[in-house]
């Protein structure tokens, strides 16, 4: 069975976020169509809410990094 990109790009968390958003919406425009059969629909959505667990999970740690580098540099005002 061939593997689509949203597959790929849920297994291969060295993505980033730019591809990763890239694909959601591929995953989006294809949902819209009308001749999308319901089963394909189904994978298509899985893979879709998969890929935006994963985005999430990126942003919360960009997000930890940030306050990170935030609170390290209000400190060294302090210093």
């Amino acid at each position: 069975m061939k593997k689509n990109e949203a597959e790929l790009n849920s297994e291969n968390k060295d993505t980033s976020l730019d591809e990763d958003f890239e694909t959601l919406q591929s995953i989006l425009d294809e949902l819209s169509k009308d001749d999308i059969g319901i089963e394909e629909a189904f994978t298509r959505y899985s893979e879709g809410m998969n890929l935006l667990k994963n985005c999430n999970s990126k942003i919360d740690r960009i997000e930890k990094k940030v306050l990170e580098i935030s609170e390290n540099m209000s400190l060294k005002e302090f210093e």
